[in-house]
């Protein structure tokens, strides 16, 4: 059993404020993906939407998802994002694949 942790996180700007979504995500990712246990951090525009995100992320363990939430630029992100998005983030969680491709 891993113990990996899965989420899909959407994400909705404000009418036209896609953009600085992907400004405040350039800025973040590499200090995101640096932090141990980041495996996956990806963001990905929603085709005929460009308020709307779906944000990809894989950590090594429930721990290290904790710690990233804790994360000074984390917490300095959670400050600044409201200026732009439409409302909180809706995180999912995932399990692991019942049906695998490998």
């Amino acid at each position: 059993m891993s113990d990996e942790v899965r989420l899909v996180v959407i994400i909705n700007t404000q009418p036209g404020r896609g953009s600085d979504q992907l400004a405040a995500f350039e800025k973040l990712a590499p200090l995101v993906r640096a932090e141990q246990g980041c495996i996956q951090y990806d963001i990905h525009p929603v085709v005929g939407n460009s308020d709307s995100f779906v944000l990809i992320e894989k950590w090594a363990s429930k721990e290290a998802l904790d710690a990233h939430d804790l994360a000074p630029h984390m917490l300095e992100a959670a400050k600044h994002n409201p200026t732009f998005r439409a409302g909180p983030a809706k995180v999912l969680f995932l399990e692991s694949a019942v049906l695998s491709s490998h």
